[in-house]
């Protein structure tokens, strides 16, 4: 099977774009990815057609695109305009190409057919076979825009990227995506309640003996017996926040203690607590307590 050119670098180099990109395999055997692209030198050409394969890409465009002339299956689409916010959808089956002929900013996420199948197996509802658009026709969708600028950030510092919130994140794009462009609806209803009392205690076990590594949400799910979807909601509903949020609680928690032992340096904290760098560790050490590692480390000392 030839790689996708719908992610990632390859994305990227296809439109002459600076590209940033994370992928997650939360689910069985399927992939969401998602790319942040910057085109900001238009080259007034059309962008190369992907490799084609059974994948849609949904973006969300954050800069005006004021004439934007579009084709599919070398079919030409009434001109229209890329609006800030809204979001467009291209079926990769279809080699979609565009003109070149404005500068971009944009979030692009990457969902096989093959994804879509799982999210709708995870939600006990019909596969999902196609997604419904107009070629070229952009649209606002307020709770995607909402869910991709949370991801913002972690274009910008990708160091500090936490594989759970990625992980939590993603998923939950994909099931907005697939229940409102695909008509994904469930067949039973969802479970409604949290997580048993043992589901708790070893999901927490799980992430506390791995908090100086990254941490897949499939992984922890995988010890409780659900999917990593089931599990979000189901830890939420339990534990009052999302298990990203709850790990970063323990990673500050852990450093307290480095932090009163006195024998390690904010460097070497940081590290073993799982921040990617002191600056990272600093940022979420005071997000929680109000003070810097540093200033906390003093005030215990006096």
């Amino acid at each position: 099977m030839p790689v996708s050119e719908s992610y990632g670098d390859a994305f990227g180099k296809r439109l002459n774009a600076r590209a940033t990109s994370f992928l997650t395999r939360a689910l069985p055997k399927s992939t969401i990815a998602v790319t942040e692209l910057r085109y900001e030198d238009p080259q007034f050409i059309l962008s190369t057609p992907p490799v084609e394969e059974d994948a849609f890409v949904v973006a969300v465009h954050f800069e005006l695109f004021e004439r934007y002339e579009y084709w599919q299956d070398g079919d030409a689409a009434p001109v229209s305009t890329l609006r800030p916010g809204e979001a467009i959808i291209y079926d990769v089956r279809r080699k979609p190409t565009f003109h070149l002929n404005s500068p971009f900013h944009s979030v692009h996420f990457y969902l096989p057919i093959a994804t879509l199948h799982a999210l709708a197996d995870e939600a006990e509802a019909d596969r999902v076979e196609e997604l419904h658009y107009k070629p070229a026709v952009s649209h606002a969708d307020p709770i995607l825009r909402s869910m991709t600028e949370t991801l913002l950030p972690v274009f910008s510092r990708p160091e500090h990227a936490n594989r759970l919130f990625l992980d939590h994140g993603m998923l939950a794009v994909g099931h907005h995506i697939a229940s409102t462009y695909g008509h994904m609806r469930p067949i039973r209803r969802p479970i409604r309640g949290g997580l048993t009392p043992l589901q708790e205690r070893r999901a927490k076990e799980y992430i506390s003996a791995n908090l100086s590594g990254d941490v897949p949400l499939a992984d922890v799910a995988s010890e409780c017996g659900l999917s990593a979807s089931q599990f979000g909601k189901a830890f939420r509903k339990s534990v009052g926040m999302p298990p990203h949020k709850w790990m970063v609680r323990q990673r500050v928690s852990l450093a307290k203690s480095l932090l009163r032992q006195g024998e390690m340096t904010l460097a070497q904290i940081a590290l073993a607590c799982g921040f990617s760098d002191q600056s990272h560790f600093t940022q979420c050490f005071s997000a929680w307590t109000g003070l810097s590692p540093g200033v906390w480390r003093r005030s215990i000392r006096q």
